[in-house]
């Protein structure tokens, strides 16, 4: 069962709740239907780099210690306010299913594996399933990945602009940090979100099965790159699986990426990181940079072996900050920029489906600049496990 909440000028309501009927998905066939492994040549990448000695920060909603996950996860932290835990406690799935598409280990050939398998985890919570998502949460999060060493962040979700959310994100870009954000869904909104709107943030669209941009991906000239977003297989808490669709789960493709680049080339600044991945994708659309997967599609074995020249300037700089205001509760609503979950599955025999899949469909905030004053009003979407 899945449920949509709409936030609007502070109210949350419910507004539809979908059942999707469930096809078995066990641990020794996730791993065959894991189609984007093949499609990216990700075997080969890994005889190159697995992404040994960097740690991703998921900015989530926690990260359950799946057994295809768990080696790689370390204490995190629970930002939430009155929040004690540290991190490793998902009671949404959207955390799980982000952290597994980076750096899941597998067991030998079964279960799911991520693109940087030897990488590890930050789980950084920043919602859960009573309250959603948390916009002061989120800004905080920047900072603790900071402290914390992170080398890639990855946020797939979004809210609307405020000045400390600009200035955390501007922080961790300043601190040589690959920050990648989700650009969104168009059925859910039609404007990318913050983080994925600020300079230097590396904005992630979702391709299909057939290497062509997703439909539901939204199409904006900040879009960097894409990756499989559609049928996506990946880890549910609980022992269980997921199929999963958006571009939630094509931003942690590119996250896994980052991982494996910074392994291989220590040296490489971010914005240098950033380069590589986008010098060498795969041109999908019409020739050169567009709206829709910007420049192309991530080919992580060219990005790990190709001669790319450097930038004309490597040094990381600050985004602009811009203003906004917050809605009329004085909050900003944190959601995620749009996901649909397919079916999730145990692990073992009982084809029962999970109860829920994924988390956190976003709408997105829109701000208008009026004459004489600045008034932000947020419009979002967020879909949410029902339990």
């Amino acid at each position: 069962m899945r449920s949509r909440f709409a936030a609007a000028a502070g109210a949350i309501s419910l507004a539809a709740a979908v059942a999707v009927p469930a096809t078995p998905a066990f641990a020794d066939s996730v791993r065959n239907d894991q189609w984007y492994l093949k499609s990216l040549n990700v075997a080969q990448a890994q005889t190159i780099s697995e992404g040994s000695g960097v740690s991703v920060a998921v900015i989530d909603t926690g990260v359950y210690p799946h057994p295809d996950l768990q080696r790689n996860l370390l204490p995190g932290a629970d930002l939430l306010p009155g929040g004690t835990g540290d991190g490793r406690v998902d009671d949404n799935g959207h955390g799980t299913n982000v952290a597994a598409l980076v750096a899941a280990h597998g067991r030998n050939n079964d279960g799911v594996l991520g693109i940087a398998p030897s990488a590890k985890i930050l789980p950084i919570k920043i919602g859960n399933k009573a309250n959603g998502l948390s916009i002061d949460a989120a800004t905080d999060a920047f900072g603790w990945a900071i402290a914390h060493g992170a080398k890639v962040i990855n946020v797939s979700s979004g809210t609307g602009p405020t000045d400390a959310l600009i200035n955390s994100v501007n922080g961790a870009i300043s601190h040589d940090i690959v920050v990648v954000a989700a650009a969104g869904n168009t059925s859910e909104a039609a404007i990318l979100s913050y983080p994925a709107a600020i300079d230097g943030v590396l904005v992630v669209g979702a391709t299909d099965r057939n290497g062509k941009h997703a439909p539901f991906s939204i199409v904006d000239k900040k879009v960097d790159i894409c990756a499989p977003g559609k049928d996506v297989i990946t880890a549910e808490p609980k022992k269980r699986y997921a199929d999963v669709d958006g571009t939630s789960f094509a931003a942690p493709i590119v996250s896994g990426a980052a991982a494996l680049v910074r392994a291989k080339f220590p040296n490489l600044s971010g914005p240098e990181v950033i380069h590589r991945l986008e010098a060498t994708a795969d041109d999908i659309g019409p020739p050169g940079r567009d709206d829709q997967c910007g420049y192309g599609e991530l080919n992580i074995v060219k990005a790990l072996t190709a001669d790319v020249p450097p930038l004309a300037n490597s040094t990381a700089s600050p985004a602009a900050t811009a203003s906004a205001t917050a809605s009329s509760d004085g909050q900003a609503h944190y959601i995620d920029p749009g996901a649909t979950t397919a079916a999730a599955q145990p692990e073992n025999g009982d084809t029962k489906p999970a109860s829920s899949s994924t988390p956190l469909i976003l709408g997105l905030v829109v701000g208008l600049v009026v004459a004489g004053g600045l008034v932000a009003l947020f419009v979002a979407r967020q879909r949410r496990n029902n339990s």
